[in-house]
């Protein structure tokens, strides 16, 4: 299934992600927290492109075990990658001056989370959450 392609260039396009993620995840049938999950996972990610990245896009996609429904997401960038992917993980660590929970805490609110960057080449994270 093919999905729709959003971009982020401005904290306006913050918002209409999280717009964009909370409906189709309504949409699909995820429950009230797990569709709370993945918007605020949403949310971090298209932050950290936007304040990391100077901007990226992000790809919003319904996808199928066959047996139940998900919401798969694909954030990526052409910003200065992520020179150490174990430490950018940790709990506290920030380059941003927020919490340093971004990426460790969005990993936690979804059932899958990859994440693919290096120096010079931009980052690419896909996240997906299944309907339970």
């Amino acid at each position: 299934m093919s999905g729709q392609e959003l971009p982020i260039a401005t904290n306006g396009d913050v918002v209409l992600v999280r717009q964009k993620v909370r409906s189709v995840a309504a949409e699909i049938g995820l429950s009230l927290v797990d569709q709370t999950k993945i918007v605020t996972a949403a949310s971090e990610l298209a932050r950290n492109v936007l304040v990391h990245a100077g901007g990226g896009r992000v790809e919003v996609e319904k996808v199928s075990t066959g047996l139940r429904p998900g919401l798969r997401l694909v954030f990526s960038d052409e910003g200065p990658g992520i020179s150490d992917i174990a430490q950018a993980m940790t709990d506290g660590f920030t380059t941003g001056g927020g919490l340093g929970l971004g990426l460790s805490g969005s990993r936690r609110l979804v059932d899958e989370f990859d994440l693919v960057s290096a120096p010079g080449e931009g980052t690419r994270i896909m996240v997906t959450k299944w309907a339970r």
